[in-house]
């Protein structure tokens, strides 16, 4: 359905494809007018088997097709028949939308490419003492200036304590020197969602301790890309992350046991809390079946995150150095017949490789 052309319309909101444009230009058999869907809609159901509803989901479209249908069931003497069926065409839509086409991964891989220049830049500007805001700013720059008009999700510019905080999107603080900035930022590319989370000093410079934490993560990530592939599952290598992670914590003493009973205990969880994965695409948390705990077998042409991450709170009871330290580490991965292709690998993660960036940044 699309709304009728009107010049008075189009001179305040810009031109409308109209019923005759919209066809040739969506792809579509036919188009109606919004007013005609109460004429026309029951007509086009008429002896139907089977209507395709996602029921429930929006209030007004439910009023529509239902006045139809039952205009239909009244209508059985005039040789109107209503469909017997009425089937959710999410989970159907859902999993076509799992599995991209060569043509969708090219798009994921410009939003990857897109996204990565745009962390580049942030890590390039990046100086204590300016404010959360104008990395973002940056980040957004470097978004339009490759054709990506908009971010794909609210932007994280999350300096310091505030990269302890999953969702952090106020952006408001000033950066200090000494202190990491977590990013969490992608582009939308042509619809198509793009997600990259890098973690950096401010002052180009890890600290030791900042530098113990990340390693564990960057461990975290750099095992998960050389393990994600056909036949493997989410939930499989997460548990590869998860004995990364606690091996790495005990030996900084922020963990004190065994390693496999810290792991039958979830010692983990106070410190990576979330998941390692989820689908990527038209949005970017996408749709798709994930399975029980995430347990659903991979197979080519899946794209999803990687991003392990670790969250140090100001107040934990761990040694001090490593308070408030929060470090997460975030590529895009497409799940290919022998392995995966990362779409981000275009912006630096190894600590030497973003100091060294860093410090030429600062050079020019």
């Amino acid at each position: 359905m699309t709304r009728v052309r009107a010049l008075s319309a189009e001179i305040w909101f810009g031109r409308r494809l109209g019923q005759d444009a919209a066809p040739e230009k969506l792809g579509v058999d036919r188009a109606l007018a919004f007013s005609e869907i109460n004429q026309q809609l029951f007509q086009l159901l008429n002896g139907l088997d089977v209507v395709y509803h996602a029921q429930g989901e929006y209030a007004y479209a439910d009023e529509i097709v239902l006045a139809a249908l039952e205009k239909l069931r009244k209508g059985s003497r005039q040789n109107l028949t209503a469909p017997a069926t009425m089937t959710d065409w999410r989970p159907i839509v859902h999993e076509m939308r799992l599995f991209k086409s060569p043509e969708e991964i090219a798009v994921l891989r410009r939003a990857g490419e897109i996204s990565a220049l745009a962390h580049i830049r942030a890590m390039e500007k990046c100086r204590p003492g300016m404010f959360e805001y104008q990395l973002e700013g940056e980040i957004h720059h470097e978004f339009n200036r490759h054709g990506a008009r908009y971010p794909s999700y609210n932007t994280i510019v999350g300096s310091g304590e505030n990269g302890c905080i999953l969702h952090y999107t106020e952006n408001e603080s000033e950066m200090r020197d000494g202190d990491l900035v977590l990013i969490d930022a992608g582009c939308e590319y042509k619809g198509y969602a793009g997600d990259i989370t890098r973690t950096f000093p401010v002052n180009g410079k890890f600290t030791p301790a900042q530098r113990e934490i990340y390693d564990i993560v960057l461990e975290s990530l750099e095992t998960s890309l050389r393990l994600f592939r056909p036949g493997t599952s989410i939930q499989e290598v997460t548990g590869e992350v998860v004995r990364i992670m606690i091996t790495g914590l005990v030996k900084l003493g922020i963990l004190q046991g065994e390693v496999d009973q810290l792991i039958a205990e979830n010692a983990h969880r106070p410190f990576f809390m979330h998941g390692l994965s989820h689908w990527l695409g038209l949005d970017v948390h996408d749709v798709g079946v994930y399975g029980p705990d995430r347990s659903r077998i991979l197979e080519p042409g899946m794209v999803l995150t990687v991003e392990p991450g670790l969250y140090i709170a100001p107040d934990a009871d761990v040694p001090e150095a490593y308070r408030g330290i929060g470090v997460r580490i975030e590529d895009d991965i497409v799940i290919t017949e022998t392995g995966n292709e990362n779409l981000t690998a275009g912006v630096v993660k190894k600590a030497d490789d973003i100091e060294a960036l860093m410090a030429a940044a600062r050079q020019q």
